[in-house]
């Protein structure tokens, strides 16, 4: 078993690799190349690359920057603090997705309106990886939501600070399992423990697909 987990770690550690590689690789033609098509094919490959690096950091540190051992011998009471806040994240009109900042970034719950925008249930969702759930639109070459959301919780877990991402396209799947266009204004949170410990992350969006797509 052992063997099979340092493996499985070394093959991990490997595309992690590549995909740095490919994305220095990618980024630096990119910069050296006018030919537009050229140019389109390198951008679909720069997203992808940064996609599969996203995926693969996920499953194997999540956003928490403290040492998986160290986490390990921490005591945090995470019932005792949902119950602090869960109340007014049941309430509030605005979506919000609690994470487990550990590997593989589980979905601890949602609220009504973020299963509302989402078009998702939260028995739907809770105890899943987030991006399993919430997948870059696969027809779209250019896609940069799951890549962009996994570097935005990483400056929270690393920061210990609250951040604000600029507006994102992010294509969620409608209740027929059909992608459709949507935008949003995300912002991050770290919640700790009276220690410091960093227990939660707090994903609070809201739509702004309608200004997004207005005619200018």
């Amino acid at each position: 078993m052992r063997r099979c987990r340092r493996t499985t770690r070394s093959r991990d550690g490997m595309r992690q690799f590549v995909c740095e590689q490919n994305i220095v690789h990618f980024e630096r033609l990119l910069n050296e190349t006018t030919d537009p098509t050229v140019q389109s094919t390198v951008r679909a490959l720069l997203a992808s690359a940064k996609r599969q690096l996203a995926l693969l950091n996920s499953a194997a540190s999540g956003a928490d920057s403290t040492p998986l051992e160290h986490r390990r011998r921490q005591h945090i009471d995470a019932a005792m603090i949902r119950r602090q806040f869960q109340p007014e994240f049941d309430g509030s009109p605005h979506p919000y997705m609690l994470l487990d900042p550990g590997p593989g970034l589980s979905i601890v719950d949602i609220n009504d309106a973020y299963a509302a925008a989402t078009f998702i249930s939260r028995t739907d969702v809770v105890g899943r990886s987030l991006f399993d759930m919430f997948p870059d639109n696969p027809d779209d070459p250019l896609a940069d939501g799951v890549s962009n959301l996994y570097s935005s919780l990483r400056i929270v877990g690393e920061t210990g600070r609250a951040h604000a991402m600029a507006i994102q396209r992010y294509d969620i799947r409608d209740p027929g399992g059909t992608f459709v266009e949507r935008h949003w204004q995300p912002i991050n949170s770290p919640i700790h423990d009276a220690n410091g410990h960093l227990v939660f992350l707090l994903h609070h969006v809201e739509d702004v697909t309608a200004q997004a797509t207005a005619p200018r």
